[in-house]
């Protein structure tokens, strides 16, 4: 079913009906391991989807909720919203009741669809929302029922809101970031086109969930806009499931999070290729990638890892390590088409070698937040977004990631990044992860304290030796004053779905 070209702002017209209207309608999209979709398919069944939100009642820029597990349900529902100019605001799966409960008001979502599965749990605090919809094994056979075969796609200019994501609140409750149609080509056409090279060819799997937007772009906007294909995994990425999905699709690229890097690393299942003999692209992002865990990854499976940031605010990664030009320990330079500086507390560029916010201009910026005034025009300044994120450069054009703005201590009169100290924590070969937090000591003084979960291997070591051991190897690493003073040995550490760890329930725990 091929669509007449246009000067179509709507997203869905670059990333799907081009797709199909120059013939490669047949190409495959998207595999979750039960069902396939072609871009002929996807194409159909989103003009199934968004007829059915018109019988259904709800009308263009109205909000609807999606709690979705990664299968072929999702992309579909995405772009359905977009085709009728509904708002989809995709949902983390992993959140409390209470946390969707929140957000589902916080939107004013007129229905809200939820995988099956999801439904049990999640009933309670769906009672608020006018229509909800169950998704998987046709439960939502009556709902699309409702609709027709083809749909009149919204005509939309790119500056219109098509989305919405909620951040992660790694720093307190999320919200709602507003993306306009042309965000979503401006990602693909700077980091996607010009960092990660995809190729029609690929087949890329992201441990990263749709939900957010550093899985979104992955799995969903980078294929589509070369007509590649992508592989789901519905359920929680652990090594296991990981693993068992690169050997079965055998993908070209992979994305994950420091925090899976680390645990695959820790796997006895890892080796060359982490299970595919055609992967020839690693990326990370969410958090800042420990130059230990690069290296032994590309020891062990012989890929490098392109470490990059982005953010919710912007989309999806703006500043990377690229191909041919990857310096472990740092995030890279700024990808093409985005410009970065660096400022100190009264908004001054610093120099090289100093210490200041990131901040960041390019063309995938947010709108803003929804409903928070203060909190857009602390963020959203003109032409360039604050990020949180302390950085420095080096004199080569580096970028190395200190930590959140908030996170930082000064110890002794010198401010110490957090990240530097667990940079140096993870290098031991005791550790998996640690994160680290300022704590006051006897004296009111702020010191470093550290919470480190431990390799498998360690698990039966004293512990008095081990913190003396850790100590004296964060001393050498990277200097005397910035050791952590108290170590506390966990079994994990509270991180958002997106493996950002939340240190600001840390330093509640003081």
């Amino acid at each position: 079913m091929a669509e007449a070209s246009g000067d179509n702002g709507n997203a869905i017209d670059f990333f799907l009906d081009r797709h199909v209207r120059e013939g490669r309608g047949d190409s495959p999209a998207f595999d979750d391991g039960v069902r396939t979709l072609s871009y002929a398919a996807l194409q159909s069944a989103t003009h199934r989807f968004a007829s059915a939100l018109a019988a259904a009642g709800i009308g263009r820029e109205r909000r609807v909720g999606l709690l979705l597990f990664d299968t072929v349900d999702f992309p579909v529902a995405f772009w359905g919203c977009l085709r009728a100019g509904v708002v989809p605001v995709p949902i983390n799966t992993l959140l409390p009741p209470d946390l969707v409960r929140y957000i589902l008001a916080d939107c004013r979502a007129e229905a809200v669809f939820v995988s099956s599965g999801l439904y049990p749990a999640l009933a309670p605090v769906l009672g608020g929302v006018r229509q909800v919809v169950q998704v998987g094994e046709g439960a939502d056979a009556a709902f699309l029922a409702a609709g027709g075969a083809i749909f009149e796609t919204a005509a939309a200019p790119a500056d219109e809101v098509a989305f919405w994501v909620y951040s992660s609140g790694s720093t307190g409750a999320p919200k709602g970031v507003r993306h306009v149609h042309g965000s979503l080509r401006a990602t693909a056409d700077t980091y996607a086109a010009q960092v990660l090279g995809i190729r029609a060819d690929d087949v890329v799997f992201s441990a990263a969930k749709l939900f957010f937007s550093y899985g979104l772009g992955n799995s969903m906007t980078f294929p589509m806009s070369v007509g590649a294909s992508a592989a789901l995994l519905p359920e929680r990425p652990t090594p296991d499931a990981v693993l068992a999905v690169m050997r079965r699709v055998r993908p070209t690229i992979f994305y994950g999070v420091p925090t899976l890097y680390a645990a695959l690393l820790a796997h006895p299942g890892i080796g060359p290729g982490a299970g595919s003999d055609r992967l020839r692209r690693c990326v990370s992002a969410g958090e800042a990638l420990p130059e230990a865990v690069g290296r032994r990854w590309r020891e062990r499976v012989g890929v490098d890892i392109l470490d990059g940031i982005g953010s919710t605010e912007m989309l999806h990664i703006f500043l990377s390590n690229r191909p041919g030009d990857i310096r472990y320990g740092t995030t890279g330079r700024a990808v093409p088409g985005y410009e970065l500086r660096i400022v100190d507390g009264a908004g001054q560029d610093v120099a090289d070698g100093e210490s200041g916010e990131l901040l960041v201009r390019g063309p995938s910026s947010a709108e803003g937040y929804w409903n928070q005034r203060d909190k857009s025009r602390r963020t959203f300044r003109g032409e360039w977004t604050h990020t949180g994120d302390t950085y420095a450069r080096d004199a080569d054009g580096y970028y190395r990631y200190g930590g959140r703005s908030d996170d930082m201590m000064k110890v002794g009169g010198i401010w110490v990044s957090p990240f530097e100290v667990e940079e140096a924590l993870v290098s031991h070969p005791a550790v998996l992860e640690a994160a680290v937090v300022g704590h006051a000591d006897a004296d009111g003084l702020i010191k470093p304290r550290a919470f480190v979960v431990l390799q498998a291997h360690a698990a039966d070591t004293d512990p008095a030796a081990l913190r003396e051991a850790l100590k004296l190897h964060v001393q050498q690493k990277v200097g005397v004053w910035k050791y952590p003073r108290w170590i506390e040995l966990v079994d994990s550490l509270p991180k958002t779905a997106t493996g950002k760890v939340q240190r600001f329930k840390l330093r509640a725990e003081d």
